[in-house]
C-alpha cells in the first residue's frame, strides 16, 4: 500500500474471541501506537470530544508526546467516543489497507471490552442497555413512565439523575402505549397493486425505538411502501445490540446477531428484503455483525439483505419509479444527516428521499448532532453533547424551514434542545422523527 493510494478502505473482523484481545499490556501498546499517530496527524480535531481530550493530554504532558501520557488517562479519551465511526469513514487517511492499519472506533471498543471483562459494567449502564426489557415494561405503564421522565417534573428527574446518571435537562424518549407490532396488527393496510413497485416484499425490522418508543416511523414506512406496491410485515425479534456494543459487551451482541438472523432467515428464504427503521440498527445488521460473527452464514445473508429505510425507498424510485399522488409540502425541511446514516456509505439517501417530494425545499445539515446514543443523556456528557451539536442547531435555526428531521430518532430532539439554548424565544420548526413522515404527508397516508 502506497501513501495516497486509491485502494478501497476496509475494516478487519473484531478478534474478540482471541485471549490476546483482552491482554492489557498488548492493549496499552496498541493504544500508544494508534494515539501517537493520531497526535501526529490531528485531522480529527473537530469531530467528537475524544480527539480534543487526546490532544490536550499530549500537549500538557511532560514532553508533549504520547510517551509521557499516563495509561490511566487513556480512559478519558475512550469515554468520549460515541462509536459514530466518522473518524474511520470520513477523516482518517490511515485506515486499512494503509500499513498503519488504524481503526480508532474499534480500538475504543476493544478498550471497553477489556474494561467490561475485568470490572463488569456499571449497574445503571447495564440497565439502560436492556432496551427490549425496558421497552416492554414501559409500554405497559407508558403514561406514568412518560410523566416521570419529563423534564418538567424536577423531583423525578433529579432522582433519576442520582440513580441512573441521566442529566435532568436531557430530553428522554417517550414510550408508546402500544408496540409497533401491535398497532400494525390492529390497522392493516392495502397494497397498491397498480404501483410500479408492486411485487416487492419486505420485512420492516421495528427496532427497539420503533417498537416501544415511537411507532410513527414504522407506520409511516408501512403506509408509503403499501402505496408503492410493497407487501410488508413488521417484526421485532430482538434488539440489534448497539447499546450493548457501547458498553463493550461484544459476546452479548454476537448472541443478539444470531438470534435476529435466525428469525429473519425464513423471510429471506421467501424473497423478502429487510428494512431497518433506525440507521444505527441498519449499521449493526449490515456492517458490525458480520465483523463480530464471522462464521454464521445467516448473519452474512441478513447483512446482504438489509436496507436502511431511506435507501430502500430511494431504490424503488430509481428502479421502478414511485407511485403517483405526491403533493408539495409547504415551508421546507431542514434535514440532518445522522452519523450512522453516513457510516453506511450509501450517500445522503434521506436527502434524496425528501427530494422526491414535488417542489422540495430541503436544507441539508451534514454534521454530528453531538448526541451519540445514550452517551448524550448522561450527566457527564450532556453539556459537551450540546456543545458538539451547536453548529447543527445554529444551521437548523437559521434555515427558517417549517420542519426539522433527522434519520436518527435521538438526534432530532437533541437538535431542537440546542436550538432552544441558542434562542428560547425563536419560533421552532415542527420536529418529525424521520424523512419518511414527510413522504407520508406528501402522499396523504398514515
Amino acid at each position: 500500500m502506497r501513501e495516497g493510494g486509491l485502494e478501497a478502505p476496509f475494516r478487519r473482523p473484531l478478534d474478540w474471541e482471541n485471549p490476546d484481545f483482552y491482554d492489557e499490556a498488548k492493549l496499552d501498546a496498541e493504544m500508544r501506537r494508534v494515539l501517537d499517530i493520531c497526535h501526529g496527524c490531528r485531522r480529527c480535531f473537530n469531530l467528537c470530544d475524544s480527539f480534543p481530550r487526546l490532544f490536550d493530554l499530549v500537549d500538557e504532558s511532560a514532553k508533549g508526546e504520547i510517551e509521557t501520557v499516563a495509561s490511566v488517562d487513556f480512559k478519558k479519551v475512550v469515554d468520549a467516543c460515541t462509536l459514530c465511526d466518522m473518524c474511520f469513514l470520513t477523516k482518517c487517511p490511515y485506515v486499512p489497507p494503509h500499513e498503519f492499519d488504524l481503526d480508532f472506533p474499534h480500538l475504543m471498543l476493544r478498550y471497553r471490552a477489556v474494561e467490561a471483562k475485568k470490572n463488569g459494567v456499571g449497574f445503571a449502564d447495564r440497565q439502560l442497555a436492556e432496551t427490549d426489557r425496558n421497552g416492554a415494561l414501559a409500554t405497559k405503564i407508558a403514561p406514568l413512565a412518560n410523566w416521570a421522565t419529563d423534564c418538567s417534573h424536577h423531583a423525578a428527574r433529579n432522582a433519576l439523575e442520582k440513580v441512573a446518571g441521566l442529566h435532568h435537562e436531557a430530553v428522554l424518549p417517550k414510550y408508546s402505549k402500544k408496540s409497533l407490532e401491535a398497532l400494525a396488527k390492529e390497522t392493516p393496510v392495502e397494497v397498491n397493486r397498480e404501483a410500479p413497485g408492486f411485487g416487492r416484499k419486505a420485512v420492516i425490522y421495528a427496532t427497539c425505538f420503533g417498537e416501544y418508543n415511537d411507532p410513527s416511523v414504522g407506520l409511516a414506512a408501512r403506509a408509503v411502501l403499501a402505496k408503492n406496491g410493497v407487501e410488508t410485515e413488521i417484526l421485532h425479534p430482538h434488539c440489534c445490540g448497539m447499546p450493548l456494543l457501547e458498553q463493550g459487551l461484544i459476546g452479548e451482541v454476537a448472541a443478539s446477531a444470531k438470534q435476529v438472523a435466525a428469525a429473519f432467515e425464513p423471510w429471506i428464504d421467501k424473497g423478502y428484503d429487510i428494512i431497518a427503521l433506525v440507521p444505527s440498527c441498519a449499521l449493526m445488521l449490515k456492517f458490525e455483525w458480520p465483523l463480530i460473527v464471522t462464521d454464521d452464514p445467516k448473519v452474512k445473508r441478513l447483512a446482504a439483505s438489509t436496507y436502511d429505510l431511506s435507501e430502500y425507498v430511494v431504490g424503488i424510485s430509481r428502479k421502478e419509479g414511485l407511485a403517483e399522488g405526491l403533493s408539495p409540502i409547504e415551508g421546507g425541511v431542514a434535514f440532518h444527516v445522522s452519523c450512522h446514516s453516513r457510516a453506511q456509505n450509501i450517500g445522503r439517501k434521506g436527502a434524496e428521499l425528501l427530494g422526491l417530494v414535488p417542489q422540495a425545499d430541503v436544507a441539508v445539515i451534514e454534521r454530528c448532532s453531538g448526541h451519540g446514543g445514550a452517551w448524550g443523556y448522561k450527566t457527564a456528557n450532556f453539556e459537551t453533547a450540546l456543545k458538539v451539536g451547536k453548529p447543527v442547531a445554529r444551521q437548523a435555526q437559521s434555515s427558517g424551514k417549517a420542519y426539522i428531521v433527522s434519520e436518527c430518532p435521538l438526534s432530532g430532539p437533541h437538535i431542537v434542545q440546542g436550538m432552544e439554548r441558542l434562542d428560547a424565544e425563536a419560533k421552532k420548526p415542527a420536529l418529525l422523527a424521520h424523512p419518511i413522515e414527510i413522504l407520508a404527508r406528501a402522499y396523504g397516508v398514515k
